[in-house]
């Protein structure tokens, strides 16, 4: 009786240590959720676009795209502008914007934020295919909740359809 005793009370024992470690959980990996640096050098030299340049240069100065009533198609005389700023988007990497579509306060809230935001896409689409690059342009629609003029006329209506390019890195 004393062996089996001692044999129970060793097994208790064992199933008490046993039962009492503690669990160790095993740490999920950690993850770099940090973007990635862009280390390619930027490009120096005559005929590459500076920081600078977008106070300076005319054409990177026009920074409002107009649109005719009802239209989100780019007119001819803003074309020169978007060669300018696909350039500058070239030869900045690190180069930043955001594309902001804007309506007149004519139609619903909701189809003046679809308009906005159609107004935006032609100019990113513009950019793009004079080689800006998709990762440097944002493309944000406001509608009619950012006019630049409130009087209810065509000349300010004018005002009011427009996109525009805001560099939030240059």
């Amino acid at each position: 009786m004393n062996a089996m005793t001692r044999a129970l009370t060793v097994v208790l024992l064992c199933t008490a240590a046993v039962a009492c470690t503690k669990k160790v959980k095993e740490a999920p990996p950690v993850v770099d959720t940090t973007p990635p640096v862009d280390t390619t050098p930027v490009p120096t030299g005559p005929g590459v676009y500076t920081p600078g340049d977008l106070d300076t240069d005319a054409c990177l100065r026009t920074r409002v795209v107009y649109f005719d009533f009802d239209q989100a198609t780019i007119r001819p005389e803003f074309s020169a502008a978007m060669a300018c700023h696909a350039k500058y988007l070239r030869d900045r990497p690190m180069a930043r914007m955001n594309l902001e579509g804007n309506a007149d306060e004519r139609g619903s809230r909701e189809y003046n934020l679809g308009l906005g935001e159609r107004r935006a896409n032609a100019v990113s689409s513009a950019l793009l295919a004079n080689g800006g690059s998709a990762g440097q342009v944002e493309v944000i629609s406001y509608g009619e909740e950012r006019p630049t003029c409130t009087a209810s006329n065509e000349d300010c209506w004018a005002r009011n359809r427009r996109v525009e390019i805001v560099y939030t890195v240059k």
